[in-house]
């Protein structure tokens, strides 16, 4: 009785509905550097658009702000403490894709990363959470300057929290610079009554120099893109192929999230390079949406690719979202995933 000759199957790829992410206090606060997408940007490789002349001033006050915030402290104070002059706060305003996070990293460079602290705004929320705020205000206090990176504010308990956060580390002389798609005065616009909460913001936006950065996305994409989702079989088989990849079906990965605090993203993302996903259809829930959103974010933080099969990212957003009060989170998330399905349709052919 002889067996029949069986093809060899590929092992099975990796899922990330199967990672449960720890991250601790600890690195919480080591991660708040440049992400590996901007690690090696500086204010020589930014490409100022001569079209666009805020952007070639921008980087000139951003140099000058590096030079203020590095220079060592002068003499001594009370009980023989260093004096601080008072530090200089910045916010670049623009549209995604204009580079305001290159010049973000490029001035945490300048400064020096290691007297850096470099994060998103949930990121920083989330360090409150983990460390308590006082606990919070004396490690970042350490740190001559202090970077936050897409400042939206999405509820009005995070206007309270970063507006007082903000007020403590200034009144320590540490240096702030923030980037946003939004001005400061029109934080909370269209999500919160902002009007409740007026006073909140309009302290935030006293603390900043508003550095406008104008121009067109730097990737040359339309918001929503004409790219075509990859077949099903073909992302399989390229997410076989290699080691560091995940397959999932895109609503098992949307639900996955729900039950993983978005700290712990990042975290979700060790060791992959490639993530591949199957069944892409529409969010019609503004919570699901936004986890994506995040997600997308930690995705083009390290560089990793996409594999798209079904409606691709084109349709990932209805109608309803793209005009709503967090429209400008979803037109950057749909760049960058435009992106990073870009880079991986490159691994595909």
């Amino acid at each position: 009785m002889t067996s029949a000759t069986r093809t060899p199957q590929a092992p099975p790829s990796a899922s990330l509905t199967a990672v449960r992410p720890a991250a601790s206090p600890q690195r919480l606060l080591v991660d708040l550097v440049p992400p590996r997408h901007f690690a090696e940007a500086r204010f020589s490789t930014y490409r100022a658009n001569a079209a666009f002349p805020s952007q070639a001033a921008t980087v000139v006050r951003l140099e000058a702000v590096a030079q203020q915030v590095a220079a060592p402290a002068k003499g001594r104070g009370l009980f023989g403490s260093r004096k601080r002059a008072a530090a200089p706060a910045v916010y670049l305003d623009g549209g995604f894709g204009v580079g305001k996070t290159h010049l973000l990293a490029s001035l945490a460079d300048a400064v020096g990363v290691e007297h850096t602290a470099y994060g998103t705004f949930v990121e920083y929320t989330n360090l409150v959470g983990a460390l308590g705020f006082q606990n919070t205000v004396a490690a970042l206090a350490a740190k001559k300057l202090v970077c936050i990176d897409e400042f939206e504010l999405d509820d009005a308990g995070d206007t309270t929290l970063m507006s007082r956060l903000l007020r403590e580390l200034t009144d320590r002389g540490v240096a702030l610079a923030a980037t946003s798609n939004t001005l400061p005065e029109a934080l909370g616009e269209g999500r919160f009554a902002a009007e409740d909460f007026l006073r909140e913001i309009q302290a935030l936006s006293a603390r900043f120099e508003v550095l406008r950065v104008d121009g067109d996305d730097y990737r040359h994409r339309a918001v929503v893109t004409d790219a075509k989702p990859l077949p099903a079989a073909v992302v399989e088989a390229v997410a076989a192929a290699r080691p560091d990849a995940t397959l999932d079906r895109f609503g098992a990965l949307l639900d996955h999230l729900a039950t993983v605090h978005p700290s712990r993203y990042g975290a979700l993302l060790d060791g992959v390079g490639l993530v591949a996903l199957t069944d892409v259809e529409p969010i019609t829930r503004q919570e699901v949406a936004l986890r994506l959103v995040v997600l997308v974010d930690r995705l083009y933080d390290r560089d990793v690719p996409v594999l798209l099969a079904g409606a691709g990212e084109r349709a990932l957003f209805t109608d309803e979202m793209l005009r709503g009060g967090y429209r400008k989170k979803y037109f950057r998330a749909l760049s960058r995933l435009g992106a990073l399905a870009e880079d991986g349709r490159a691994l595909a052919v």
